[in-house]
């Protein structure tokens, strides 16, 4: 979630940090210490960019790797995760992953999104194998 101001929803928590961070993983872990499963995880994560497509592209994966794991542990089984990534190399593997993780994927692209941009998000609804 960006630093930036948002406007609160009663229903909902933000965790204004990277999810790669210790702090924020406590603090996820706190929030949902009572064993309470969410019904979406919204990922806006993206690394920082190099401009070396294969870095690129393995960056964005370990860190939907990390929105997948997370979404496993603290979603509920029809709950839903989305998550921002890159249309180019690597993301055929990131489908993949999302198709065996979720009974639906589909793709999103953002009417705020530049024509241009290769910025795309995924939706994956209904966990096949939740935790």
């Amino acid at each position: 979630i960006p630093k930036e101001a948002v406007a609160p929803v009663d229903t909902a928590q933000e965790a204004p940090d990277l999810i790669v961070h210790g702090e924020c993983q406590a603090a996820c872990a706190h929030l949902l210490a009572t064993g309470q499963k969410v019904d979406l995880v919204l990922s806006d994560m993206a690394p920082n960019l190099s401009g070396i497509a294969l870095t690129d592209a393995a960056r964005m994966e370990d860190i939907i790797d990390l929105a997948i794991e997370f979404a496993r542990t603290h979603m509920k089984p029809s709950g839903s995760l989305l998550v921002k990534c890159f249309n180019g190399r690597g993301y055929t593997q990131i489908i993949e992953k999302f198709r065996q993780e979720f009974k639906v994927v589909s793709p999103k692209k953002p009417k705020a999104s530049r024509d241009k941009s290769s910025e795309i998000f995924l939706l994956g609804k209904g966990l096949k194998n939740p935790v």
